[in-house]
């Protein structure tokens, strides 16, 4: 590597204060003139999309995330006035909110629960972690998984703090289990404290769906919009993210403007000045367009670490696909994966330097810290300057050895930027998708995961069914399979009656090996 190459393929950003250094990519001779078509189409595709063509079209739907930091954009007047609204609503109710104006049922609020999943949870909780909260804004707390345990452990940190808690319920359908089940769990514990919990509960979610219907027949304290064309994992700048961004009192005008601004600069057609093409045609470089190396992303920030769990979302669930747009299977994708730099790097470093030449790594580098503290922790050094010199040192030890990597460097990390770098990533994933003739906003393997889960659920129930109308008869797993009609599924079977009588909803006896154990319906049900 040299001074003239490094200059050849790094780009920055001045209105950002961010930079990307390509460089260390090893770029193969030609690479630049082979992909000149692909290029072109992925410029091209990108600006139809914004335009509002359907460029989802398993689903036959637009991709308006672009829209929302930018309501002119927006192919429909009609689109542009809701944005616009709705912009003014979240200001509105943040601001009332944090102003006490709108108090809970023991006063005005302090802590802020949001329950959701994926994306609807993903993006608030990284904002949360990444930014500075701002006087005045809510304590954030998240419930994103349907663990019992896990649930409960947020509602003890509530404990009798829940009327002046307020509640952000995040579910574009209303029915996705983990939102609802979290829903259910918390309402109960509204209940049992005879807080109302309707004068605490706020619905983000589509229109006319059955959890816009409960709000509005309970009469929530508010209700706001989801849109079928902005996807979980593209939804940060909508109310999935801005709404509780706002009651925690960050700048979202800040973010916006980031992104809005990236947008711009992602937009330019000369190559060498586009970040995200930069960055899309050096995923296509590292994993040759069909995933054969592994994303590595290391923030050197602590306040970052929760960046690289969000571009699994976004990359792998977006570039994660068995079908191209033409139906031909070719089972693309890029795994990701992420830790914090220096603190993990003892874990992983050895590998990524001397093992297997499977991942490439996406430094993220942040110059200036929020605080800083002017002590020397040696003559001369700071604790920052160690940071920088861990991070340039492994990034060095991995050129030394031919492993390619990426570095992005903001100057701050702020609003602004995280904005800004969250739009950098969106749009170079679309770019990928060009490249490799996927869908990238639709989700199939999601689906028939939940389907599949669904099938669970329905297959324990009829299990307890089985034992119930064999009552006083004890049964193997083969026996109620084949009662069930299901022999070729008896290791699911097995599981279920295994997950059942540990949780004491029916009874075991306990046979050796374990798979010979029999099973019976108790006299009365824990859980129904």
């Amino acid at each position: 590597m040299n001074w003239d190459t490094f200059k050849q393929y790094f780009v920055y950003l001045h209105q950002l204060k961010i930079s990307l250094d390509t460089s260390k990519v090893f770029f193969k001779e030609h690479f630049f003139q082979s992909m000149q078509s692909k290029i072109v189409r992925a410029f091209n595709e990108m600006d139809a999309l914004e335009k509002g063509t359907i460029a989802n079209p398993d689903e036959k739907r637009m991709v308006g995330h672009y829209w929302l930091r930018n309501f002119q954009l927006a192919p429909k007047q009609d689109i542009n006035i809701v944005l616009h609204d709705n912009w003014l609503k979240i200001h509105a109710f943040a601001d009332k909110v944090l102003n006490q104006e709108i108090q809970g049922a023991n006063g005005p609020f302090k802590t802020l629960l949001c329950v959701g999943i994926g994306g609807s949870a993903l993006g608030p909780q990284l904002l949360s972690d990444a930014l500075d909260r701002k006087p005045k804004g809510l304590r954030p707390m998240f419930i994103d998984n349907t663990d019992p345990d896990g649930i409960s452990r947020v509602l003890k940190k509530l404990n009798k703090h829940l009327g002046q808690t307020l509640v952000l319920i995040t579910s574009k359908s209303g029915g996705t289990p983990e939102p609802r089940n979290g829903l259910m769990e918390v309402r109960a514990a509204f209940e049992k404290q005879n807080v109302p919990f309707n004068k605490h509960a706020v619905a983000i979610t589509c229109e006319g769906s059955k959890l816009d219907e409960m709000a509005k027949q309970e009469e929530w304290l508010a209700r706001f919009p989801m849109w079928d064309w902005v996807g979980g994992r593209t939804s940060l700048f909508s109310n999935v993210g801005l709404l509780p961004a706002a009651l925690q009192n960050f700048d979202i005008s800040a973010m916006v403007q980031g992104a809005t601004e990236m947008d711009i600069l992602t937009r330019n057609t000369e190559v060498s000045k586009n970040p995200a093409m930069m960055l899309a045609l050096s995923w296509y470089a590292c994993t040759e367009g069909c995933g054969k190396k592994n994303m590595v992303v290391l923030p050197y920030k602590d306040s970052l670490v929760l960046f690289p769990k969000y571009l699994q979302q976004l990359i792998m669930e977006s570039l994660g696909k068995k079908l191209a747009l033409d139906g031909r299977s070719v089972y693309q994708g890029i795994t990701v994966y992420g830790n914090k730099g220096s603190t993990d790097q003892h874990a992983y470093i050895q590998q990524l330097r001397d093992g297997l030449d499977d991942s490439f790594v996406t430094f993220l580098e942040v110059q200036v810290p929020h605080n800083v503290s002017g002590v020397q922790v040696e003559p001369g050094f700071t604790s920052g300057d160690f940071l920088e010199g861990f991070l340039l040192g492994t990034r060095a030890a991995l050129t030394e050895v031919g492993r390619p990597s990426i570095t992005i460097t903001l100057k701050h990390l702020n609003a602004q930027s995280l904005g800004a770098l969250v739009a950098l990533f969106e749009r170079a994933v679309g770019f990928y998708a060009s490249f490799v003739r996927i869908n990238a906003y639709n989700q199939p393997g999601v689906e028939a995961g939940k389907k599949a889960a669904s099938a669970f659920l329905d297959l324990q129930k009829r299990i307890l069914n089985c034992l119930t109308e064999h009552k006083g008869h004890s049964m193997s797993a083969e026996e109620v399979a084949k009662t069930l009609d299901m022999s070729e599924s008896t290791e699911d079977v097995f599981k279920l009656l295994e997950y059942l009588a540990a949780n004491k909803r029916i009874l075991r006896t306990k046979l050796l090996p374990l798979t010979q154990s029999t099973y019976s319906i108790r006299r009365k049900q824990s859980c129904e």
